[in-house]
């Protein structure tokens, strides 16, 4: 079944519903929203050839062109690649030739930047300016009927950055996105018409994700006119529109509490977190703030948004004897997956006992986009194999203890070292190379570089930065580098990262 039935179906029942919303101003109902986005997956078969199962990429920051072209996408049985609007403009050629994307939506200086690189892309038939004509007069099309599609018919093709050194194309089908439906009204919060959910946070991410399930309830979206994360936007968006859920890195609530200390938070329905770690403390201030408006999950793209929930009625609940241990996890699992915890050998482990988070259940992604050796090993047995280490209580809440292959969460934003270590060896003075954490109270982990350079060469901190900042997106580059005459390495050649991070941290 097409998860654009849910639109269809808010258009036709809740057609006078507010749809979008652009700050304080309602854009469309959904019989208006609903009725562009059937015209629009008619225009993008008609107009451009586009078939069944064919690609279209989104690199926008939020707006409500977002949205329509999410749905007119799936109308037509098309499979939308939504793109971070942050990356590097190399990242985002590597992104639109490696998906196969035929169309490629954007605006601003972001459509600039891929201008200059269309023709680099083979498989890139247009790119479409959403801010001009040729983009309005796609909706003088007639109606489209909406796409007959299996459950496993790729809808979300997510790009995750892997230990490659290369994203890995996450492919999220109709189903996993049904499924992701019913484990947000299940285990995280009920949603009704009157409630509203404002994406601070990237559409291209979980904000998106969160925007199918409001989409069932016919719920209004709002869009934030900073297109991003405002203190005074929040609450002020939230006062208006009432009811108000939004999505935030625990980075993003520690902000909220700090700047909204007699601020009116009754227009505040739900703030859900994740994406990164949220220090005990930090919670209990944002709980005297917030009170019961907070809920914790867990997921993965391969997994979207849905592995485990902690609820609000535990997050607030301080007087149970154990409630720091309950609100240092991330919960239990969700009500639509099984989680386990399992050793070297996919052995179950005991309660206590550390070992990988593995995932099995219909929101698991159908594999990698044409990386079948990474998709044997994560899928393996069946099981999504997260890669991330935790243990189990006796009561399935789950903690996790560290992250594998070096991960650093910044922002909640996934940073993969390998990824930045590449690029600064691309430099001809460096010799070597090693990318750590280094904690910091406001974004969780900062990266830090630690750099061997070739003898006698006279390369700085700035020009080192400079050359990051021409190769990789800005909020991954190092915010410090450490030069040094060798990296630490046992005896099989394999640098210490304890050891650096001992070191410099």
């Amino acid at each position: 079944m097409n998860i654009a039935i849910h639109m269809k179906r808010a258009g036709r029942s809740f057609g006078e519903n507010r749809a979008i919303a652009l700050g304080k101003t309602l854009v469309y109902t959904y019989a208006e929203l609903d009725d562009r986005c059937a015209r629009l997956g008619r225009a993008l078969c008609s107009e451009y050839g586009l078939e069944t199962g064919d690609k279209v990429a989104i690199v926008m920051q939020n707006r409500p062109e977002y949205l329509e072209l999410l749905y007119g996408c799936w109308y037509a049985g098309l499979a939308v690649v939504p793109v971070n609007a942050k990356l590097h403009v190399n990242e985002f050629e590597y992104i639109l030739s490696h998906s196969e994307a035929k169309l490629c939506f954007s605006a601003g200086s972001i459509y600039e930047d891929i201008a200059a690189i269309e023709g680099r892309i083979e498989t890139l038939d247009a790119l479409i300016n959403v801010d001009d004509d040729a983009y309005r007069r796609l909706f003088d099309a007639d109606r489209i009927e909406l796409a007959g599609v299996e459950k496993d018919h790729l809808a979300w093709l997510f790009y995750t950055s892997g230990t490659t050194g290369k994203p890995k194309g996450a492919m999220i089908s109709h189903g996993n996105l049904f499924a992701m439906v019913s484990g947000y009204a299940t285990d995280v919060d009920r949603i009704s018409p009157q409630d509203c959910i404002l994406h601070s946070a990237p559409l291209s991410h979980g904000s998106g994700i969160y925007a199918v399930a409001h989409v069932v309830a016919a719920a209004c979206h709002v869009l934030p006119p900073s297109r991003g994360f405002d203190v005074d936007e929040v609450f002020s968006l939230s006062q208006h529109w009432k009811n108000t859920t939004f999505f935030a890195a625990p980075t993003i609530i520690k902000r909220l509490v700090d700047q909204g200390q007699g601020l009116d938070v009754s227009g505040i329905k739900t703030i859900v977190y994740g994406g990164a770690p949220m220090y005990v403390e930090d919670l209990r201030q944002a709980q005297a703030l917030f009170g019961e408006r907070l809920i914790q999950i867990y997921g993965q793209g391969e997994s979207p948004m849905t592995i485990t929930c902690l609820p609000r009625t535990v997050i607030a609940d301080q007087a149970t004897p154990d409630w720091e241990a309950k609100v240092a996890s991330v919960g239990i699992p969700h009500s639509v997956v099984e989680v386990r915890i399992a050793d070297a050998n996919d052995t179950e482990l005991p309660p206590h006992e550390v070992g990988e988070i593995l995932v099995r259940g219909d929101t698991v992604m159908l594999g990698y986009w044409k990386n079948p050796s990474a998709t044997e090993v994560t899928l393996k047995g069946g099981w999504l194999h997260t890669g991330d280490l935790g243990f189990m209580d006796e009561q399935g809440f789950l903690t996790l203890k560290d992250r594998s292959k070096d991960m650093l969460i910044s922002g909640g934003i996934n940073i993969y070292p390998r990824e930045v270590e590449e690029v600064l060896l691309q430099h001809p003075d460096v010799a070597e190379v090693s990318v750590i954490g280094e904690p910091d109270p406001e974004w969780g982990e900062n990266v830090v570089a630690c750099v061997v350079l070739r003898p006698n060469s006279p390369l700085t901190a700035s020009e080192l930065d400079q050359f990051c900042v021409e190769h990789i997106a800005r909020f991954k580059r190092p915010k410090k580098y450490h030069f040094l005459e060798a990296l630490p390495k046992n005896n099989y050649g394999k640098v210490l990262k304890t050891a650096l991070r001992d070191m410099h941290t």
